[in-house]
């Protein structure tokens, strides 16, 4: 079966038509004889939207019920089984209500669409997901109903419905799209001009991006190579060399003239070694970026055609090139870039050629040149070959005189190419050409006819000495590229591993720049590093590593920015051109981690902010309600009492009285566990232990317990031993307890607090014969706020168990729930010994109730069971 088309009206804003216009296509092709049907059409209460309808079939929308409402949804099953050519389904990122076969409507279209059913729909720019975050920042309205790009970029044809902000704001004003009453706020909010040009500068953009991708499809198709001036485009050549910033610059002014994108590029060498002009490339990379350029970088060995054929797949329409700064003899023997770049676009690039001498690069002394370009490696390196050459020249002489008439010329001209090989391998280039003449000379003078004379007696040994120069002036060039070949992949292995180790210290959890200084030191052998941040005019180290990381840049021996006010500070080493390079990519890698740092520390502070804001709302939302409760009754019965105009008895007064002293208890203990709340959130709990006699504390707990819904029995041993405990935190964690207890306990049931010792800790345990709890749920009912299925007479916000149990945790305690045999649950509670395990001193007085069932008389409250 063919997949239907996708058509998607696409609108900045709400109100702009793009509804009306959907209807005015599925009318015009409705005109033209194709079958088409109103999936979903969702008008807003617009009464032209409603006229626009007219005649078009619409399938029934299905009913849904949701959290005891009716919506209305499109009946996607009914539009599959209609079949038709054409469905019109508006709000293309609609989130269907609970219960539908998706989850959103861009999926109900996908379904459509593989049934070979045409489909049109609307979106607003702000319902994209690339631009979700980019929307709220503008209007500072987060957007919930997104639909992913590649869905709505994956459409045949995609059509802007424009509107300018001043034109939309009058059809808001005359009343087109909001009702009347919600017009001005809409019009001082999300439609203000500044909001509406934003989000029309992002439609346009967004569509001018789809419109760009289609047009190059189009050429890829057709095989079309040059590119088409439909939008200039500035590509710039990218080496790394020394001076090339200048050209990056260059080409961003023209770029910034001409209101034309900036694109950099960058031919690599298919080896993948890096070569001494690469030691700026991130450097150049950065500039680019900052200057609003993008970067491409491709592999080619040809660098002229690899920057032509970017440039024209980019749809560049100028290129901007470094001038050659290679010598003539290499541009003779090698070819010029420029020319082949030239022959190669062929006049479809308007080509610019900028010099790009730096001013430490101009011309010195000749000899100063000589000297610079003998060789690539080091001095010492060089002088260790003329010391072996001239030392392993005169011991290959010396053992090779006695061999004379044995081994032949042409041997003893081979075992001077080995030596010269070694040579060359040793101190490169120049010492082989050196170690080569030399040998051709003490062949020529020991070992060619005559003998002791630089004469040559015959053809046949002038030739083979003239060849042997030549071979080892190649074989030395050779070996010197070799050699250099290998230092580079090993340095090149080298700086890979060690920008691994970067990357896979930036994919950690935790804060990775420690460990990132760390690596920088050890990698370069530096005596230390420091990243420092400028606050109020003085250096604050942020991260340091090594023996003497330096406290400011001017201590340090080289510094680098990481971001405004953010310096990396190295002391110590040695730090060649390609360890400088590979520095600036550990200064992007810290650059990173310290953003990274940033928003941890932004998450975190968000996190505790949403956090107080939760408690906050779920606070003003649960207590609502409870708080009210008790300050009506109070008011109801004072008002009772104090008006004059009514004559109560004596036992009604009393009886209200009554009433106003109850729910006064309740009001201040609910209060109070808000202000527990409030100080286990902050943190900020004083505990001071001491050793507690336990059963004073659970005594002066159960008296504030109401008494009306259980009997307490309390079986705790007179000699038990102390416990080690904040007496005041301990007594109102066991009022809690045994309120919460009771609250859960059937009428006239008994609540038992017993305790005991258990090796080196005393349990005391509130027994009750309720509900109980389930074990799945049991952390969920520490947590403030939670309430589960109990009595529906049962009061209270859900607070007792959440400060019980963090004022436990915070003298060291432990509290957990256990099922009560035959039914409820016992919390007990885990206090640690005293020290000195003094047993309690036996009281003065007894208590003739101690040990019976007791009914206190205060009232109390505490959470119901969460």
């Amino acid at each position: 079966m063919t997949r239907g088309t996708l058509r998607i009206y696409l609108g900045a804003a709400p109100g702009v038509g793009k509804t009306f216009a959907m209807l005015d296509e599925g009318h015009r092709r409705h005109s033209r004889g194709t079958d088409v049907v109103v999936g979903f059409v969702e008008t807003h209460g617009r009464a032209r939207t409603e006229q626009q309808l007219g005649d078009l079939e619409r399938v029934p929308r299905r009913a849904l019920t949701y959290r005891d409402q009716s919506f209305e949804e499109m009946d996607l099953d009914a539009v599959l089984e209609r079949a038709p050519q054409l469905a019109l389904v508006d709000e293309l990122a609609h989130t269907n209500v609970p219960g539908s076969r998706n989850e959103k409507r861009w999926q109900d279209v996908e379904e459509l669409l593989e049934a070979g059913i045409d489909v049109i729909s609307t979106v607003n720019i702000q319902h994209l997901e690339s631009l979700n975050d980019v929307v709220r920042q503008i209007t500072g309205v987060e957007q919930r109903e997104t639909v992913p790009d590649v869905f709505v970029r994956s459409a045949q044809q995609i059509e802007l419905v424009d509107m300018t902000p001043e034109a939309l704001r009058r059809r808001m004003a005359h009343g087109n799209i909001y009702a009347a009453e919600k017009v001005d706020a809409a019009l001082a909010n999300y439609f203000r001009v500044g909001n509406l040009s934003a989000l029309r500068e992002l439609a346009l953009l967004w569509v001018a991006d789809q419109v760009e991708t289609s047009l190059h499809e189009y050429r890829e198709r057709h095989g079309i190579e040059e590119p088409w001036e439909t939008r200039e485009r500035v590509a710039v050549a990218i080496s790394g060399a020394p001076g090339a910033d200048l050209l990056i610059r260059r080409a961003a002014r023209i770029a910034k003239r001409s209101k034309s994108e900036l694109i950099g590029i960058h031919v690599e060498n298919p080896d993948g070694l890096t070569g001494s002009e690469r030691g700026n490339l991130d450097a150049h990379r950065r500039l680019l970026t900052d200057l609003g350029g993008s970067y491409r970088e491709v592999v080619g060995t040809d660098v002229g055609q690899a920057l032509v054929r970017t440039a024209v797949a980019e749809n560049a329409t100028q290129l901007v090139i470094g001038a050659s700064r290679r010598s003539r003899w290499n541009e003779l023997v090698q070819g010029s870039v420029v020319n082949r770049i030239a022959q190669r676009s062929g006049g479809a690039l308007d080509i610019h050629i900028i010099s790009t001498t730096p001013e430490d690069e101009r011309p010195g002394p000749p000899s100063a040149r000589r000297g610079a370009r003998l060789s690539r490696l080091s001095r010492r390196r060089q002088l260790g070959g003329f010391a072996a050459g001239v030392l392993g020249l005169a011991a290959v002489t010396l053992a090779l005189v006695p061999l004379r008439e044995r081994l032949g010329f042409a041997s003893i001209g081979l075992c001077y190419l080995l030596a010269v090989v070694v040579i060359g391998a040793i101190g490169g280039v120049w010492v082989a050409l050196f170690a080569a003449v030399t040998a051709f000379l003490l062949l020529n003078f020991y070992f060619a006819e005559p003998i002791h004379t630089f004469t040559i007696g015959n053809e046949r040994d002038a030739v083979a000495l003239f060849a042997f120069l030549v071979v080892a002036g190649v074989v030395s060039a050779l070996v010197e590229r070799a050699a250099l070949r290998s230092t580079d992949a090993a340095r090149a292995r080298s700086e890979a591993e060690t920008l691994a180790t970067m990357a896979g210290l930036l994919l950690r959890d935790d804060d990775p720049l420690p460990d990132l200084v760390g690596v920088l030191v050890s990698t370069f052998g530096l005596d230390g590093v420091s990243v420092l941040r400028r606050e109020r005019g003085a250096w604050v180290v942020e991260a340091h590593a090594g023996a003497d990381p330096p406290d400011a840049p001017d201590r340090a021996t080289l510094a680098r920015p990481l971001a405004p006010d953010v310096q990396l500070a190295v002391a110590g080493g040695q730090l060649t051109n390609d360890d400088r390079r590979v520095l600036d990519s550990f200064a992007t890698q810290l650059s990173v981690a310290l953003e990274s740092r940033r928003l941890r520390a932004e998450a975190a502070q968000s996190v505790a902010l949403a956090r107080a804001n939760d408690l906050r709302t779920t606070l003003l939302n649960a207590i609502s309600h409870d708080l009210r409760t008790p300050l009506t009754t109070i008011k109801t019965s004072a008002s009772g009492l104090l008006d004059p105009d009514v004559r109560l008895a004596d036992d009604i007064q009393h009886e209200l009285l009554v009433t106003i002293d109850e729910q006064s208890d309740r009001l201040n203990t609910m209060v109070g566990n808000l202000l527990d709340l409030g100080r286990l959130e902050a943190e900020v709990v004083d505990v001071e232990t001491t050793a507690v006699d336990l059963a004073d504390v659970v005594a002066a707990a159960v008296s504030s317990i109401p008494t009306e819904t259980c009997t307490l029995q309390i079986d705790i041993a007179p000699d038990l031993v102390r416990i080690d405990a904040d007496a005041v935190l301990l007594e109102r964690s066991v009022a809690n307890l045994v309120s919460n207890a009771c609250r859960y306990s059937p009428p006239g049931s008994t609540v038992s607090i017993e305790a005991g010792e258990a090796g080196e800790v005393v349990e005391l345990r509130i027994v009750d014969h309720g509900p109980g709890i389930p074990r799945a749920q049991r952390e969920q009912a520490f947590k403030p706020f939670q309430r589960l299925d109990g009595p529906p007479e049962v009061e209270g916000v859900g607070l007792g168990l959440a400060v019980a149990r963090g004022f436990i945790d915070a003298m060291g305690a432990t509290l957990e729930i256990e099922d009560t045999a035959g039914g409820g649950t016992t919390m007990v509670v885990s206090l640690a010994v005293a020290p000195g395990r003094a047993p309690a001193p036996a009281p003065a007085t007894t208590d003739p109730d101690a040990g019976f069932d007791r009914a206190p008389s205060a009232t109390g409250s505490a959470a119901p069971r969460s």
